[in-house]
């Protein structure tokens, strides 16, 4: 069996935003798509930094002058990543070995995916012959 690659199962249509964008809107996506963190672009979707929901805890006591902060007052720099043709063994040994949740993928130097933990386990169901459950909840 071929190990697969990043590039095998990662997810492509990435939600993202840019370091100037206003740090509530970007918890509001996070909330909308129950996503546990975003990658930071430029607007040519180079890869900047992450920002994870361990980034905004402090949001928590915000003073009144923090409602203008930005993603980039939170985000963490420099990103983790994987290049798209990076053997999915590694990632997830870099799962196991780290807090992580999530990593994004690139292609010379531009973000093209992101790979979860789940993404990993719904593979590892989907190569023993069992269906997970959210694929089950998307066609009932």
């Amino acid at each position: 069996m071929l190990i697969p690659t990043a590039k095998d199962i990662m997810t492509e249509d990435v939600i993202t935003v840019t370091a100037d964008t206003p740090i509530f809107e970007a918890l509001e996506l996070m909330a909308k798509h129950s996503i546990s963190g975003l990658p930071v672009v430029a607007a040519d979707m180079i890869l900047i930094a992450v920002l994870s929901e361990k980034d905004v805890m402090c949001l928590l006591h915000i003073a009144e002058d923090e409602h203008e902060k930005t993603v980039s007052d939170f985000m963490t720099q420099p990103a983790v990543y994987f290049d798209a043709d990076e053997s999915l063994l590694d990632i997830c040994d870099f799962f196991k070995k780290n807090l992580f949740r999530r990593v994004p993928i690139t292609s010379e130097g531009k973000l093209v995916g992101i790979i979860s933990i789940r993404d990993v386990i719904e593979l590892i169901l989907r190569l023993r012959g069992k269906v997970p459950i959210s694929a089950y909840e998307t066609t009932n």
